[in-house]
């Protein structure tokens, strides 16, 4: 565990960065600072591995004071990722993961044989293990520093802001990989983000910093979303918290219908010319491969009325409703289809069936009800849309990639 008491930091001139926070990081989870640039968190990540020494009160490890160790000492124990990753230009990527070990004095042959077995934990291809970091892409080289912070094994991980400087889409993939290596490993990670759907996304804990270097709340991410602790909390989550605190309400069991099914294959194939279009009786068909996975979907209402298929009468995109999903996810993939209807699909991505934007607005409206009676029961405060339980649940889920599906499998 990782204690902050009564930590302050002021800089000359009398910049005071951070004031008094008090604060407990519970070990193997993933604890997230959150705030506004100039609101201290990377300054308190660093003070964790002294980068940066506070003016006053103590930071400790397991009850040690960090001041009583030896900087290098206690810097080669605490994986550290940072925005611009910082690996070595000159070194190849193994070289680079092996070099906390190698200053350990683990031989540099056994340390380059546990990096190459770092890189498929860290979902890295072979391949790469030769490379310098100027001929890998910014996702790839995230993922280096993520294995290079891992090589020693270390019980502490400290992140800063590690994901910020990559696109959209590799930003989702490398959560995702968090989530997944959290799981696998417990480690206590911090990781500091100004992204609040990233902190909410990834933390077990979430530490909102406010200007003036103090924490306004700390709390697991529903809690925060449900009661935040004052308006400038309130303010810096958005007004779309209630949508965002479906992240934390269980899908439960959706009802799954059929839907007509059309082999994407045979579609491409017409539109190049070959073959003849299937018949179709209903306005949507769910476009499916040979392994009955859905690429989309195909809309007949010119087949219907004797028209020749056309590009246009097929529709890609639109989420899916995987295993161990919540109502947010649910509803996203009813919003996102063209049909209306968002798509449940098994572990292996193979297509179960639909539902209907409508039935998850039901199990919504189902969870709200739930929820307050469980509150006029005094069965304690309602986070969300779930109990407590629920919420102890629902973070399990996100963690974990071998969760049960979400929704009632229907006969095919």
């Amino acid at each position: 565990m990782i204690s902050f008491r009564s930590v302050g930091k002021t800089y000359p001139g009398g910049t005071r960065a951070v004031a008094g926070v008090d604060l407990e990081i519970p070990t193997g989870k993933l604890t997230v600072f959150v705030g506004p640039s100039g609101c201290g968190k990377t300054t308190c990540l660093r003070m964790i591995n002294r980068m940066v020494e506070p003016s006053s009160g103590s930071v400790l490890i397991d009850g040690v004071d960090v001041r009583t160790v030896d900087a290098a000492r206690l810097r080669r124990g605490i994986g550290y990722v940072i925005q611009s990753v910082g690996l070595f230009p000159h070194r190849t990527v193994l070289d680079n993961i092996a070099t906390v070990p190698v200053l350990q004095g683990i031989s540099r042959r056994r340390a380059r044989v546990e990096a190459a077995a770092l890189l498929d934990r860290v979902g890295l291809e072979s391949s790469v293990a030769h490379r310098y970091p100027a001929q890998l892409s910014g996702g790839q080289q995230q993922r280096v520093g993520v294995a290079r912070a891992l090589a020693a094994d270390p019980p502490v991980l400290l992140m800063d802001e590690p994901f910020s400087a990559v696109d959209p889409v590799v930003r989702t993939q490398l959560q995702d990989e968090m989530l997944r290596l959290q799981a696998e490993l417990g480690k206590t990670v911090v990781f500091v983000t100004h992204d609040i759907d990233e902190a909410l996304r990834l933390g077990d804990l979430v530490v909102v910093f406010a200007p003036g270097g103090r924490v306004a709340q700390a709390a697991e991410p529903a809690t925060l979303l449900a009661s935040p602790a004052d308006d400038f909390v309130a303010g810096f989550i958005g007004h779309d918290r209630g949508y965002r605190a479906l992240s934390f309400a269980d899908a439960g069991t959706l009802p799954v219908r059929q839907v007509p099914t059309v082999d994407f294959d045979a579609i491409l194939a017409v539109l190049n010319g070959e073959g003849s279009a299937p018949a179709i009786t209903s306005r949507w068909s769910l476009l499916v491969d040979g392994d009955h996975r859905p690429q989309g979907w195909l809309d007949g209402d010119g087949l219907r009325a004797g028209r020749p298929l056309r590009r246009d009468d097929v529709r890609l995109g639109g989420t899916l409703i995987r295993p161990g999903g919540t109502l947010r996810a649910a509803l996203d993939a009813a919003l996102s289809s063209p049909s209306g209807d968002g798509v449940a699909v098994d572990a292996d991505g193979r297509a179960l069936g639909i539902v209907p934007a409508q039935a998850v607005l039901d199990a919504i409206e189902r969870a709200r009800a739930a929820a307050s009676v469980a509150s006029a029961a005094g069965d304690g405060p309602v986070v969300g849309f779930a109990t407590q339980a629920a919420e102890d649940d629902a973070a399990a889920r996100r963690a974990s990639t071998a969760a049960d599906p979400a929704v009632q499998e229907a006969p095919r």
